[in-house]
């Protein structure tokens, strides 16, 4: 069947936690956007009964190294992995060579994207130049060329006196400030999470202290400021914990927690496989809990990837000298839907808030929601097909998952990025990909 763009989507469970949306019904798409089913013109009728239809799935934590790293991932590339996950938008971190802190870089992603993506783009900009810490980048003009966030992902701002400023200027903008919260002292050399694998296997350990000082302190300054601060991959119980007595407080503190803090621990690092080796490290099964726990309780609106390509040959060597880092978009969905629903720990529609209405909050963006007269983009799930992960199949130039061969249940079956499948393993549709 061709990938035309008039549908009705018969006979799904359609799940959209902002609109409280959770029914069987129909979906009207037509010209790229939601309409009334009996409005579309010459429709495709689909048949998804035992479906789920949600909106379009957000990831507001990529990486997709174009510039500078090509090699790892580009543009077309990692936007193909989104799509084979189930995101339809995705937001590319500014850590690239050169780094994207000019409106200039902001519009070589944006150019590139409308090239040779299937989904949509959104660009987060340096908070400072080329992510150093020591000056503030131009706030103002990089909101002008189209950035939706702030951060210097991979580092942390350790001035706090830069970080107040900081706040304050985002708010005039608008713009969510999300932090990389790693005290740069405390973390220095650290390999794994600091406990009792680290000291078994000899690898230098990174405490959970080097995580919540600086929680703490960007709570801090977001009361002081009155403004959002989004902590990033979250890993520790005291960060949760933190982070919750600040929200019940009414500070604009949110928090994500990325798919292998949640279904692994810092035992899985004790055959010194790289692929296991990440930035905030793989914690305690104590940890692991309590992440999930701020799940279960909103403390943790947003779930991410943090998808984080490396070469073969990056990962291909002695664990002290790998960098940190794994992907994740074509394993985050079947890996909640395993771990979080299928165990009992959310149902569908807490699960699914967490990768739409969740971070399209945190953004501010028009997103998240299936609303008549706006863009169609859909996310399909089958929470009950079985699958192995198999990396050799990834859209994704980088196969350092550490889910390779994992037995999974429930998986994204189809992406529609305005009203056109972008991804499709459902019968007699294709996909552009």
């Amino acid at each position: 069947m061709t990938n035309k763009s008039g549908y009705i989507l018969e006979k799904a469970r359609v799940i959209d936690p902002k609109k409280e949306i959770n029914h069987v019904m129909d979906i009207g798409i037509d010209e790229g956007i939601f309409v009334e089913p009996e409005k579309v013109k010459r429709p495709v009728r689909i048949k998804l009964k035992g479906f789920i239809v949600a909106p379009g799935f957000i990831d507001m934590h990529v990486h997709l190294r174009q510039p500078g790293g090509t090699d790892k991932e580009t543009i077309k590339t990692g936007t193909m992995a989104a799509a084979a996950g189930g995101f339809t938008t995705i937001v590319a971190m500014p850590n690239t060579s050169p780094a994207a802190d000019t409106p200039g870089a902001i519009e070589y992603l944006k150019t590139h994207a409308e090239a040779s993506c299937c989904v949509n783009v959104l660009p987060a900009g340096c908070i400072t130049k080329n992510s150093e810490g020591v000056e503030i980048s131009s706030i103002g003009g990089l909101k002008k060329a189209g950035i939706v966030a702030l951060t210097d992902d991979g580092k942390c701002v350790q001035n706090n006196e830069l970080m107040k400023h900081v706040l304050v200027y985002s708010k005039t903008f608008k713009l969510p400030v999300l932090d990389h919260c790693q005290d740069a002292f405390l973390s220095e050399g650290g390999l794994v999470h600091d406990g009792f694998w680290a000291a078994i296997k000899g690898l230098r350990g990174l405490p959970s202290a080097s995580e919540t000082i600086m929680v703490a302190r960007d709570i801090i300054l977001a009361d002081a400021a009155n403004w959002k601060v989004h902590i990033q991959h979250v890993s520790t119980a005291g960060s949760v914990e933190l982070i919750r007595n600040a929200r019940e407080k009414g500070i604009q503190v949110s928090a994500e927690v990325t798919p292998h803090h949640i279904a692994l621990t810092d035992e899985c690092i004790k055959d010194f496989d790289t692929n296991f080796k990440t930035n905030p490290p793989l914690r305690s099964e104590d940890d692991r809990k309590k992440l999930i726990e701020g799940l279960q309780d909103d403390t943790i609106s947003v779930i991410a990837t943090d998808h984080a390509p490396h070469t073969i040959t990056d990962k291909m060597v002695e664990f002290a000298y790998a960098p940190f880092g794994v992907i994740g978009l074509e394993t985050a969905v079947p890996v909640c839907i395993t771990e979080l629903y299928h165990t009992g720990h959310l149902d569908l529609k807490d699960l699914i808030s967490k990768f739409t209405s969740g971070p399209a909050e945190v953004l501010g963006i028009d997103a998240g929601t299936i609303e008549t007269g706006k863009k169609a983009d859909v996310t399909i799930l089958n929470p009950g097909l079985s699958y192995t992960i198999d990396k050799e199949k990834f859209y994704s130039k980088s196969r350092n998952t550490p889910f390779n061969g994992k037995k999974m249940k429930g998986r994204a079956v189809a992406t529609i990025v305005s009203g056109k499948f972008v991804f499709s393993l459902i019968d007699g549709i294709n996909g552009i990909i």
